[in-house]
């Protein structure tokens, strides 16, 4: 063979390598595939079979955008869901909500998009709905993750916009998280004097538990995962603390459903549906986030909701912590494999 043909092929070699590496990043991390059909855990449809209750209850939601239901086609939030199945529902949820088995059910959502667990405090609180101490309130919760994204970096952070901070800029800002959350958890339990059962989610993850916000199209932030830990750290703390608030564990059922869902070597990667879940903003979930959010809802609405109703039935104990194994954020990784397509 001669020397001109070793290297012609040579550089065809060269370049398949490099071809075949273009699409190995494109397919694993520039392409998310949402996928179809039922997303999430399975919830028991035997227990939304008879009442539960025929006291008067209030679903009450606050918090910001996740529970307001920015991104989702009409009717399919959370919200929207856990009291009214849309017209395309999945075989398996038709007539699983919370109005099948509570006929005396009102519905109030006073959450809005974009806003801060202070914003929370300020404009939600004073507009909790007037109740008489015959009403039981279930209340739906989200919210602190837009005090940690938002600007984006696109401003030097500070309370309630703290995205770039390093941790010990944001320790103060944690602790009155702390006292904030605590103060919204004892004003909607106490506003309910006839009783109350409050489910708190903790704050999701997109980048599932990596950190390379670099490959969500965001600026780098080494104490990223840090932070969002010792949000979440706060929300448990504030759980564990108070007998009727029970955490939804948003974070567990979304991991793995980000921007590395596709990405079959990692710990979280979800082989039975390894679709992406959040849309398009990245905030928000997508319409199948919704539903398997919507499903850790009542999941958790249906292990502890009966029991409250009818002391006799059994009452499983409610947790803080996770049930899904997290990732280690002690020492957060950052790669930079170029930034996310949108």
């Amino acid at each position: 063979m001669s020397k001109r043909s070793r290297r012609l092929i040579g550089i065809m070699l060269a370049g398949a390598m490099l071809v075949g590496c273009g699409l190995f990043y494109r397919h694993f991390w520039l392409i998310h595939p949402v996928g179809s059909g039922p997303a999430g855990r399975t919830v028991d449809r035997t227990l939304f079979e008879s009442a539960w209750t025929d006291r008067p209850v209030v679903l009450l939601g606050l918090g910001d955008s996740v529970t307001d239901g920015f991104g989702a086609s009409g009717g399919k939030s959370y919200f929207e869901r856990l009291v009214k199945n849309p017209s395309d529902e999945f075989d398996d949820m038709l007539g699983v909500n919370l109005r099948a088995v509570m006929p005396n059910l009102e519905v109030h959502n006073l959450s809005m998009s974009g806003t801060t667990s202070q914003e929370l405090v300020d404009y939600q609180l004073p507009r909790l709905p007037d109740v008489d101490e015959a009403v039981f309130g279930i209340v739906a919760i989200t919210t602190g993750g837009n005090d940690i994204i938002h600007n984006y970096g696109q401003t030097p952070p500070h309370e309630g916009a703290m995205y770039g901070a390093t941790f010990e800029q944001a320790e103060p800002w944690i602790a009155n998280f702390e006292v904030r959350l605590g103060r919204i958890l004892d004003e909607v339990s106490e506003h309910f004097s006839g009783g109350s059962a409050i489910f708190l989610a903790n704050i999701y993850d997109p980048t599932d538990g990596i950190g390379d916000t670099i490959n969500a199209g965001l600026p780098r932030w080494p104490d990223g995962l840090k932070i969002h830990a010792a949000y979440n750290q706060t929300i448990a703390a504030a759980i564990q603390n108070r007998e009727n608030v029970f955490l939804v564990d948003m974070r567990g059922e979304f991991l793995g459903h980000g921007i590395h869902s596709r990405q079959f070597w990692q710990p979280f990667y979800q082989s039975e549906d390894p679709g992406y879940w959040y849309f398009d903003n990245l905030e928000d979930p997508n319409d199948r986030g919704y539903d398997a959010l919507r499903r850790l809802f009542l999941h958790e609405m249906s292990r502890t909701l009966p029991a409250i109703f009818d002391p006799s039935r059994i009452r499983i104990p409610k947790t803080s912590q996770p049930a899904r194994p997290q990732i280690d954020v002690s020492t957060p990784s950052e790669t930079r494999s170029g930034p996310r397509q949108r």
